[in-house]
């Protein structure tokens, strides 16, 4: 059997490198009719499924058995590399046509940033209308990060007419990095009127398809903050629930997480920072070698045989 074990996966940071530094032992199995197979690594987040309703994690949790399934098929995993030898890639995106009060985060944002783990590379931009204006290409150089964030213009002037469209830009950018452990933190409302206010919803947004595969394809975990900008500011029930609900889509088809306080603009993105920081201290690159070779979309299931487990991971990626 194809699986990996686990026992007492530890978060802090200074245990995670001692479990992992002794590998994991990985049962292989003969190919059975094409050796042909190619390497796949995507995100995923473990914790288990109090832990998530809470939002409370714990020193360590008991993971038990690993398997990875592809169109219901076993694969073979390779490893799954940790917080502590992995640094995190992540893309900082921020709507410009915000409300004005999402200023108000933006030392929350920065501070965040400055404490992410050291080797992490971040990149900083902005959302408008028809582009993406980059304030700090990958670096690991934090404070540089955090410095490079400016006031929000917050005018329906600049505001994209899809926000998934700046999230499809940004993704390109992760091409440069090396495999690994790659996220985008995501902060707007979601809205995509590209092609029209009535053609809003989750389901009809073509830019959100393209950006949910793009991503599952370059293995980015996209995580969303909902804060209310030019055409979702008076709350209109409609559009909100079909901002929201877009948010929410994008990052669970990633194996990201989307943060909502109702229907406003949060007070803080405080406690939304503090739950962010404890999952990607449970976020690995998980890499197995796939036996599907045909173009195509191909879906991914990650198992625990530990029934209190869940794990967060894309839901599938497409193949050409």
């Amino acid at each position: 059997m194809s699986k990996l074990k686990f026992t007492n996966l530890f978060t802090a940071l200074v245990l995670i490198p001692l479990l992992f530094s002794f590998g994991f032992g990985q049962k292989t199995k003969k190919k059975q009719t094409d050796d042909r197979v190619r390497t796949m690594t995507i995100p995923i987040s473990i914790f288990t499924k109090e832990e998530k309703k809470e939002r409370q994690y714990q020193e360590f949790v008991e993971v038990g058995d690993l398997t990875v399934k592809e169109d219901g098929d076993e694969q073979v995993i390779l490893s799954i590399r940790s917080v502590s030898n992995t640094p995190l890639a992540l893309a900082v995106l921020i709507q410009d046509d915000l409300t004005t009060n999402a200023n108000l985060q933006l030392k929350s944002i920065a501070n965040f940033i400055k404490n992410l783990p050291r080797g992490s590379r971040v990149m900083v931009a902005y959302l408008r209308a028809g582009t993406i204006q980059v304030r700090q290409k990958f670096t690991d150089d934090l404070e540089k990060a955090a410095d490079s964030l400016r006031i929000i213009i917050g005018n329906p002037a600049v505001a994209p007419s899809s926000p998934y469209v700046g999230v499809e830009e940004a993704l390109k950018r992760f091409d440069a990095l090396p495999a690994g452990r790659r996220a985008i933190l995501l902060v707007s409302d979601g809205l995509d009127i590209s092609r029209g206010f009535e053609s809003s919803s989750p389901t009809q947004s073509i830019d959100l398809d393209q950006a949910i595969l793009k991503a599952q394809r370059k293995s980015v975990a996209v995580y969303t903050f909902y804060n209310a900008a030019s055409f979702t500011e008076g709350g209109n029930p409609r559009l909100v629930l079909n901002a929201q609900g877009s948010l929410n889509r994008l990052s669970e088809e990633t194996g990201g997480r989307a943060y909502f306080q109702g229907t406003l603009s949060p007070i803080s993105f405080d406690p939304f920072f503090r739950d962010l920081g404890g999952l990607l201290n449970r976020q690995f690159a998980l890499t197995y070698l796939s036996t599907h070779l045909k173009k195509g979309y191909h879906k991914v299931e990650v198992i625990s045989t530990n029934p209190k487990v869940k794990i967060d991971h894309p839901k599938g990626y497409y193949y050409k």
